[in-house]
């Protein structure tokens, strides 16, 4: 079952991150330390109060920033926006900070599930994009689980878009193997090294299980290596139709 991320009820503990021992060719600490700052100072935490009264959260990655109007521009998942019709407030924060900035939808394609917000002025940095990956390429992905805690989490690119059906080594990265939860729609999933952007997350695989004594519903078991990202080359192309390619970090 492929589940969409973004989530109404947040009444949930957050999930933790296990450390992961280093491998050979990964950054010194120091090095590691100093990419993380920098991914921190790219990605907030979005929410969204709906007229109804329902509550969604989803992370967002900036992409584009005009120092001159004081404009900033994240990407996110645009299923965290549905339904669309019903009016909603968006705001945004920074991690480990309490306040918040207005958010208002700029460009959406919904062949893609994407969407590009403006956010208020707020001191942020866009990233790169990087547009082709490799089966194993190593990833951070930098997201807020369960709308909660900003988290940090180690992978792979475990698959890459096919080609005509055909399975490739190199191109846009599809699937990676980090595992992730309600509220990570829209987190950024990075190159590891370069820290450049290869696509933010839409959604994961479930495996169902039944449980002695859970008769209300089966369990669901995230399934390894296929949670589904968004890959750049499609941000890529919404930032060029949206007029927004000027404003890109160079």
């Amino acid at each position: 079952m492929r589940r969409a991320l973004a989530f109404g009820a947040l009444a949930l503990t957050a999930a933790g991150c296990a450390s992961t021992p280093p491998v050979q060719g990964t950054p010194p600490p120091q090095a590691k330390s100093e990419l993380v700052r920098r991914l921190v100072e790219s990605t907030v935490q979005l929410w969204s109060e709906r007229a109804d009264g329902g509550r969604r959260a989803a992370s967002a990655v900036v992409v584009a920033a005009d120092p001159a109007t004081h404009r900033v521009w994240v990407v996110t998942a645009l299923h965290f926006l549905e339904p669309r019709t019903q009016p909603q407030e968006i705001v945004a924060r920074r991690p480990g900070q309490q306040s918040t900035v207005p958010v208002t939808i700029a460009h959406v394609d919904p062949a893609s599930d994407l969407a590009i917000l403006q956010v208020a002025d707020v001191d942020v940095a866009p990233v790169k994009l990087k547009l082709t990956a490799s089966l194993g390429d190593d990833i951070l992905l930098v997201a807020f689980p369960w709308g909660r805690r900003f988290t940090v989490v180690r992978g792979i690119v475990s698959q890459i878009v096919p080609l005509d059906g055909i399975l490739r080594i190199e191109g846009p990265a599809r699937m990676i193997d980090a595992s992730v939860t309600h509220g990570s729609s829209g987190g950024g999933v990075f190159d590891a090294y370069s820290g450049e952007l290869i696509g933010i997350v839409e959604s994961y695989r479930t495996a169902k299980i039944d449980v002695p004594g859970r008769t209300e519903r089966p369990l669901e078991i995230p399934v390894a290596g296929e949670t589904t990202i968004i890959h750049a080359p499609a941000i890529m192309a919404l930032l060029s139709a949206s007029g927004l390619e000027p404003f890109l970090p160079k």
